[in-house]
């Protein structure tokens, strides 16, 4: 009989939880990537109408914005180095709600971007504390991967497995 030691009853929920935070999360970055990648142009005038950015450099984060979002989406969803991934979406919320009150807070009327292609909008269209909660929101899941990265279904217990010993009987096989 094998039992988990650093599963138990009490922190078995937590993997649980892990799991849909990092789907959660994961499923978030790769829809918002896979519909800004099939228009490049758009996802660039995104983010230019944040007028936070140099226009050189808008293009680069425009093109490279999708890209890095499916990727660190798809690493979570596969549970693959959870802990980098989560660090890496919650930075990108993080600088999605310092983007979104940014332009709130200066008057600049605009559609984030963030599942369409944005841009400047009528002011009764504008809905910024929606968009925060969400991203504050998605941004409590990744800091709670980062802080409890080990969860169900993860690859990163198939490829650290024989790393450090999961349950009581390695455990003791050590001894």
């Amino acid at each position: 009989m094998r039992e988990e030691a650093t599963a138990g009853p009490k922190k078995g929920w937590q993997r649980w939880v892990t799991l849909v935070a990092r789907l959660v999360l994961g499923l978030t970055l790769m829809i918002a990537g896979a519909l800004k990648i099939t228009s490049i142009d758009a996802a660039i005038n995104s983010v230019r109408a944040y007028k936070l950015l140099p226009f050189e450099i808008t293009w680069l984060v425009g093109t490279a914005l999708p890209i890095v979002e499916i990727v660190i989406g798809l690493m979570l969803v596969t549970g693959t180095f959870t802990r980098i991934a989560a660090v890496l979406g919650s930075a990108l919320m993080l600088a999605f709600i310092i983007g979104i009150i940014s332009v709130w807070v200066r008057g600049i009327s605009i559609d984030c971007g963030c599942f369409a292609p944005g841009g400047a909008v009528d002011p009764s269209q504008t809905q910024y504390p929606l968009e925060v909660a969400r991203d504050v929101g998605l941004l409590l899941l990744g800091v709670w991967t980062i802080w409890r990265p080990t969860s169900v279904f993860a690859l990163d217990a198939w490829l650290f497995a024989a790393a450090e010993p999961t349950t009581v009987d390695d455990q003791e096989n050590l001894r």
